[in-house]
Parts: structure tokens; C-alpha cells; sequence
């Protein structure tokens, strides 16, 4: 992708998968508490000081970027999909650093 057709459609769509898998995180360990039988400060705690939860965690929840990459993709807005998907791919260079280092 050329830099110089970068818009503000984007932009939103870059924002808006960076911010999506935050607000889906306690979500995600919300589910994991009924499904486990834990105590929601229990797996908060874990998610907080256990790098390797964090890290799975945080994957499961980029997850969620897909419906708002399906539902820019069905409505023909391809330049905010795009960025959805740049968005997810910003979490990638931390995952592969804590995984693999």
C-alpha cells in the first residue's frame, strides 16, 4: 500500500482495530469466568502478571476484529476494512516478541 493514497478511512478502520480487542479483553475473561468457574479477579490477576495469558488472551480478543472487517467487506467500504486489518496487525510485533522471547 501506497502511503500517499493513505485517507482517513483508514485511519478510523486502524483505530478501530486497535481499540476493539481492548474492549473485548474483559469479555473474553468475562466468558472464561462462567465457562471456568473462576472469580473474574482471579483471571484479571492472572492476565495482569502472566505474560503468557496476556498473550493468549489479547490474541483471542483481536479475534473479534473480523466482524467489523466482514461487515466494512459487505458494504463496500474496502479502505476501512483494510485499516481494521492494519489494526490487528499492529498487536502482532508484541505477540511475537513475548512468545517467542
Amino acid at each position: 500500500m501506497n502511503l500517499r493514497k493513505w485517507s482517513l478511512e483508514h485511519t478510523k478502520g486502524a483505530l478501530l482495530g486497535i481499540v476493539t480487542p481492548l474492549f473485548f479483553i474483559p469479555l473474553v475473561l468475562l466468558i472464561l469466568m462462567w465457562v471456568q468457574d473462576y472469580y473474574f479477579e482471579q483471571l484479571w490477576n492472572k492476565f495482569v502478571y502472566v505474560v503468557t495469558y496476556r498473550v493468549r488472551i489479547t490474541t483471542i480478543s483481536i479475534i473479534a476484529n473480523l466482524g467489523w472487517f466482514y461487515f466494512f467487506l459487505n458494504r463496500e467500504r474496502y479502505n476501512v476494512a483494510m485499516g481494521v486489518i492494519i489494526g490487528s496487525l499492529i498487536y502482532a510485533p508484541y505477540i511475537i516478541y513475548v512468545k517467542f522471547f
